[in-house]
């Protein structure tokens, strides 16, 4: 009986996590280059078959259950989002695997977000205000003179009629789940090395959120009502395990 409290208080802990999940994803609906998470659900083996388990935890009623669930690292889907056309002249999309790369304060950071925007200084930044980088690891500089000529070809040029004015620094990276969100849409790279980028660029579009509306609702349902069935079945255990300890030591 305490055995399926633990289990159902596990579904709590594991079914509030997973609301947390589809909440933030729901909340970057309209963000664009946004990846969504996915909560990886896995089966706890049973505590004899844990690590540092022991055979004389073995119980014969209960190594007929399952040891319970837990969540496993959350999996980023890095799946490729709508194309938003736009016709913007600052505006480009990554269709395929990589990632911008601009500058956060003193470190390197990555996005897919590609709706960029001259700055005051004449930089090149997204629309959040991080710089954007040129293949030499430079600020890609506009300026002010043909600041209202400057256009992005698909081969990641800035350019500003005849005049080169950068290259957009496009990478990849091989195990892209060792990236790690840092928030304002922007993933850190950690240790792990750019490679080359095999996207192709798309001007005057954006890429959008890879959130499917319909489909993240109804997990959310289905998350809520497994959560609550789990609070029920916690109460039910109580409630239960209260009773016979009250009438067993009333018959006692």
């Amino acid at each position: 009986m305490v055995y399926g409290i633990y289990q159902s208080a596990a579904g709590l802990q594991l079914n509030q996590y997973r609301q947390e999940v589809l909440a933030n994803n729901l909340a970057n609906l309209e963000t664009a280059g946004f990846k969504h998470d996915l909560t990886v659900v896995r089966e706890r083996p049973l505590a004899m078959r844990e690590p540092g388990g022991r055979p004389d935890w073995s119980n014969r009623t209960l190594n007929g259950l399952t040891g319970g669930s837990y969540v496993a690292p959350t999996y980023t889907s890095f799946a490729q989002g709508p194309l938003e056309h736009t016709g913007g002249r600052l505006d480009v999309a990554l269709f395929g695997s990589g990632f911008f790369t601009v500058q956060d304060g003193d470190a390197i950071r990555y996005t897919r977000d590609g709706r960029f925007v001259v700055n005051a200084n004449g930089e090149l930044t997204t629309v959040s205000g991080h710089i954007v980088l040129g293949e030499d690891g430079s600020p890609i500089r506009i300026p002010a003179e043909v600041a209202d000529k400057v256009t992005i070809t698909a081969g990641g040029d800035v350019r500003a009629g005849d005049l080169q004015l950068g290259r957009l620094a496009v990478v990849d990276f091989e195990n892209k789940q060792a990236l790690r969100k840092i928030g304002g849409n922007l993933f850190d790279a950690g240790q792990a090395e750019p490679v080359e980028a095999q996207a192709t660029l798309q001007p005057g579009f954006y890429e959008g959120s890879t959130v499917e509306p319909t489909k993240a609702m109804v997990s959310m349902i289905e998350v809520s009502r497994a959560y609550e069935l789990n609070a029920t079945l916690v109460g039910l255990a109580d409630s239960t395990l209260g009773r016979a300890v009250n009438d067993i030591a009333r018959l006692g």
